[in-house]
């Protein structure tokens, strides 16, 4: 394992053993509210310090951009990219569904990346032209062709509903055309899972960067794609994301395409 990622992972253990010792008293947290439907608590933000913290003293030159803190030294070449609990409103409704998140950006690529879930100690890893790994197991994409024989993981929209009714619809074809849609709550789970073969594509709408740079790396070294609604490169910047294996990726493009809004296509470049 390479030295940055080993400590990526350590500082995601560290951040997962605050967050189950916070998870056996739920009610006793103190929780605010960022917007509508968006909660943090104490925990994300203790996590997420304990995270940063660790990194910082091991790369005092790194910057950082973490869902509570925001970013620091955002001119260095090496970015951290931090969600200290992916699935919180799952975290404080006792749901078992919930994960840290850290990346790795060299010069504005990803390079290394680690999704850690606590609830069953599942560690998924990769580093760029390395390979993706469950617990030191190396994992691939699924194997399956048809769209009709797919499960399918997403995310609702939760706080911005300005593109309810296009994921509606789009999510009324995927109901059609796959064996199920699976929404669990965590879309770095999610892309885990992809990664893994549990799911065999994922879709959503208008994620944060922190949600999606270390799972998008992950299904990428499991030999799955990753791109926007138009399978462009667009979608760590627009958090409109579609990740598959290489055979069902393409028919998930040619599902949602009927739907897509100008606001969801690949920006053009100005």
């Amino acid at each position: 394992m390479h030295p940055m990622l080993s400590n990526a992972v350590k500082a995601a253990r560290r951040a997962g053993n605050i967050i189950t010792r916070a998870s056996e008293d739920v009610g006793s947290l103190k929780i605010q509210t960022k917007t509508y439907n968006d909660f943090v608590t104490e925990v994300d933000k203790a996590a997420e310090n304990a995270i940063i913290d660790m990194l910082k003293d091991l790369y005092p030159t790194h910057g950082f951009l973490g869902e509570e803190s925001g970013e620091s030294n955002s001119e260095s070449d090496f970015i951290w990219i931090i969600d200290p609990l992916d699935g919180t409103t799952n975290f404080l409704h006792g749901m078992p569904q919930y994960c840290i998140s850290i990346a790795l950006q060299e010069r504005g690529v990803l390079t290394h990346a680690v999704v850690y879930d606590p609830n069953r100690n599942d560690l998924f890893t990769a580093t760029k032209g390395r390979g993706a790994f469950l617990n030191d197991k190396r994992i691939r994409v699924s194997q399956r062709t048809k769209l009709q024989d797919t499960i399918i993981g997403t995310g609702f929209p939760f706080r911005d509903f300005t593109h309810l009714d296009t994921y509606m619809d789009m999510l009324k074809d995927m109901i059609k055309k796959t064996t199920g849609i699976r929404r669990p709550g965590s879309a770095a789970l999610d892309l885990a899972y992809v990664a893994a073969g549990w799911y065999d594509g994922f879709w959503e709408i208008d994620l944060s960067t922190w949600d999606i740079a270390a799972g998008g790396l992950i299904v990428q070294e499991a030999g799955g794609i990753v791109g926007d609604f138009e399978g462009n490169e667009s979608w760590l910047k627009t958090g409109n994301i579609v990740a598959a294996n290489p055979k069902v990726f393409s028919q998930m493009l040619q599902t949602l395409s009927p739907h897509l809004t100008e606001d969801l296509k690949t920006p053009k470049e100005k």
